[in-house]
């Protein structure tokens, strides 16, 4: 794999006009997808030093091969341009939708000359009418049957229509007035479809206005003295009113919006969509997005609006979101060409809500996106079949002799090549064991590849001979290292790597005569599994569990190595800054605080540490070289 240094473009290369630019492998295959007003700008920053990018972003740019780029005249060519290649491409690093086809929806099948009204999943029927999608699917059929009785028109099946149309003897929901029966001509096919819009049209939002008009009508028959008619109208109000009590008020009558709530983390993020029409929530729909790269809350927003309606099911005029993209003109733009291609009216305005019942309502969908968020993780985790299901997907596709209930994963972590640590986390049927997670201090490491090594041979002593003298270098935390623990046997070894990881964790298990211990990689480019001495990865499903719990044993290493990393560090500029004379403990705490990390105290130059309170220049000039001369 050739170095980053090698494909970079010059910054000259680079024009500063709005554009889509492609990161592509050594295949040719595109990784990612983004646009920019300024492709000088925005590419210059996936060219920064490796440790200061965002580990997904530094997985992506490791793994390319190439960038190339495509200049257009404006930021909604470039929105359109995006959205293509990202559809046609499926690029690995960008946000990945798992779709939602198992919501129900209600649908008017406006294009045949006899409209019907079912519940369907299927989202491709010639010239329907969707409404929804629902959560529940006995919400619909409730809904139904309600409705049917303000407005009775045909929900039969084709094949129970032409028979009662060739015997001239209507079914039983035309007997109850649940349909006005066409197929035995009650009403003209004419007559019937105007019913059918009727439907559509208050379940489209225009419920209170046609309430009105109903009542109208009833006091007119009342006034006239028909009666009958009166009932009629007095039963049909009476229906209507129910369904409109099962979806409470939320804003004023004359509101149509789509409001989003987004809940993410490091790998996942859940959508939820609230449809409001009339001032009404008309439907809920939900979704889990995989995220490969570092995105902000912006550009999720961007991805989302722009995967989650199409020409048979546009947007609101007004869509309330989180927080607004940096593309948003363009963005309206797109989307209110989407909704005038699906024959509505009006433009898409995208907005945050600030204040008042819509803020209140987003709030609301906010606070359901983070418990479908930790719903989503607690079922993945907390689920024994899961699990059960996930050990035996590893099992079979590493080819174990049996399910490997005790895994441990393996994670080294630096700082620029400095100061190595690694970690130990341990997973017993699928969950953490954290009284038997470990952290070990290597000092003499010629790279990652050989503080494996050492961290294995340190580990494994303990499976070759049970009767081993001293423990491991470890610690938990500060607690004493439980022994016992170190001579529980795993059923595979998993180390955060690729093949030059693996070949060294299998090195250390050769080194210490281990013939029956199963070991594997994790790569943090495209989620590939990696076996001893195997030219090609496993691939696990992406929406795998197996795949799920490696990704989460992984991350849990990577952290707790992080986290001991971090700690060591701390110590070790403390034990430095001891050793200044005058610079006592209430200082270094000041010091540290003034700064918020490490990282940042050890970057800072004598003029910045000049402005702690309490460290004048000279201090500042003994701290600065202090810290230079110690690392």
């Amino acid at each position: 794999m050739a170095p980053r240094e090698e494909w970079r473009p010059k910054r000259g290369e680079i024009p500063t006009d709005p554009g889509v630019y492609r990161f592509l492998d050594a295949n040719g295959r595109v990784l990612y997808v983004g646009k920019a007003k300024n492709l000088r700008s925005r590419l210059s920053n996936y060219f920064q030093p490796l440790h200061s990018l965002h580990e997904r972003t530094r997985r992506m740019v490791t793994t390319a091969q190439g960038v190339e780029w495509t200049v257009v005249g404006s930021e909604l060519e470039a929105l359109s341009l995006e959205y293509t290649w990202i559809k046609e491409f499926a690029p690995p690093f960008n946000v990945k939708f798992r779709d939602d086809k198992t919501y129900p929806y209600l649908a008017i099948t406006l294009a045949e000359r006899v409209p019907r009204v079912l519940i369907t999943r299927n989202r491709k029927l010639a010239g329907a009418r969707y409404f929804g999608p629902y959560t529940k699917v006995w919400a619909v059929r409730e809904t139904v049957d309600l409705m049917l009785k303000a407005f009775p028109m045909r929900s039969c099946s084709t094949a129970t229509y032409d028979r009662a149309h060739r015997t001239g003897r209507a079914c039983l929901l035309g007997d109850i007035g649940k349909c006005t029966a066409p197929c035995v001509g009650r009403v003209t096919p004419e007559q019937h479809r105007s019913i059918a819009l009727d439907f559509a049209s208050f379940m489209a939002g225009n419920d209170e206005s046609y309430v009105r008009g109903l009542r109208t009508a009833m006091t007119a028959a009342a006034r006239d003295l028909d009666y009958e008619t009166a009932a009629r109208l007095r039963d049909q109000i009476g229906a209507l009113e129910t369904v409109l009590a099962k979806s409470a008020v939320v804003l004023d009558e004359q509101t149509d919006a789509d409001i989003f709530g987004i809940a993410h983390d490091e790998l996942a993020a859940a959508v939820q969509l609230f449809r409001v029409r009339g001032g009404r929530i008309r439907g809920v729909r939900a979704w889990v997005v995989d995220t490969e790269l570092d995105v902000t809350i912006g550009d999720l927003v961007d991805s989302v609006l722009q995967n989650a309606y199409d020409d048979a099911d546009p947007p609101a005029r007004e869509v309330i979101v989180p927080a607004v993209p940096d593309d948003v003109a363009a963005l309206q733009e797109v989307l209110s060409e989407r909704r005038r291609a699906a024959g509505e009216r009006g433009a898409v305005t995208v907005k945050t809500a600030q204040r008042g019942q819509k803020a209140a309502l987003a709030e609301t969908v906010a606070t359901n996106a983070a418990g479908a968020l930790q719903q989503y993780k607690t079922r993945r985790s907390g689920d024994f079949t899961a699990r059960s299901q996930a050990l035996a997907d590893i099992q079979e596709a590493l080819e174990l002799a049996e399910a490997p209930l005790r895994l441990e994963c393996f994670d080294v972590s630096h700082f620029g090549g400095s100061n190595p640590v690694a970690s130990m986390v341990v997973f017993e049927d699928g969950l953490p064991r954290k009284d038997q997670y470990r952290t070990f201090a290597i000092t003499d490491a010629r790279d990652d590849t050989d503080a494996i090594y050492q961290v294995l041979r340190r580990r494994l002593a303990y499976l070759r001979d049970e009767a081993a003298g001293p423990a491991p270098t470890a610690s938990d935390e500060g607690a004493p290292p439980a022994r016992k623990a170190f001579h529980y046997r795993p059923g595979l070894l998993v180390i955060d790597g690729g093949q030059p990881q693996v070949a060294a964790a299998a090195r250390a298990l050769r080194d210490e005569g281990i013939t029956d211990l199963a070991v594997c990689g994790i790569a943090k480019r495209l989620e590939e599994v990696w076996l001893p001495d195997s030219d090609f990865p496993v691939i696990l499903p992406r929406s795998s569990d197996a795949l799920f719990l490696l990704q989460r044993l992984r991350d849990e290493a990577h952290r707790f190595a992080l986290r001991y990393q971090t700690r060591t560090r701390s110590r070790d500029i403390r034990t430095v800054l001891s050793g200044i004379p005058g610079l006592g403990p209430a200082r270094i705490r000041e010091l540290l605080s003034h700064f918020g990390s490490v990282t940042r105290v050890r970057a800072a130059d004598e003029e910045a540490l000049a402005q702690v309170p309490g460290i004048g220049p000279t201090m500042a000039a003994a701290i600065h070289r202090a810290l230079r001369d110690g690392g």
